[in-house]
């Protein structure tokens, strides 16, 4: 598994990157000074808080429903969200649409 994130103190504490050595994850984030290293993720999970973590109270709930919310909402912006971009498309039908021009046009 990789993890995008910024720089930010939480992320590259100690204790954070031994969390995700425990869980065989990769930390990804971008250089000192190159924010848009990282700029579609970083511009994903602020979607993702916004449209559906700020709107409920995680905060007494257990870990397994936190990331069975998390992974509806993945399926939900990957399949059927409405984007100002793409054509209007969700992410999934963009590309299969690019996938189908690129094999029509070879």
């Amino acid at each position: 598994m990789d993890l995008h994130s910024d720089r930010g103190t939480q992320f590259t504490s100690k204790s954070f990157r031994n969390a995700l050595k425990k869980a065989n994850a990769v930390q990804s984030m971008s250089s000192t000074g190159r924010c848009y290293d990282n700029a579609r993720m970083e511009s994903f999970f602020a979607t993702l808080k916004k449209e559906k973590l700020y709107k409920i109270v995680t905060k007494n709930m257990l870990m397994t429903e936190v990331k069975t919310i998390v992974y509806r909402y993945l399926h939900y912006y990957n399949r059927r969200r409405i984007y100002s971009t793409n054509g209007g498309y969700p992410p999934l039908t963009y590309r299969e649409l690019f996938y189908v021009n690129q094999q029509q046009a070879a």
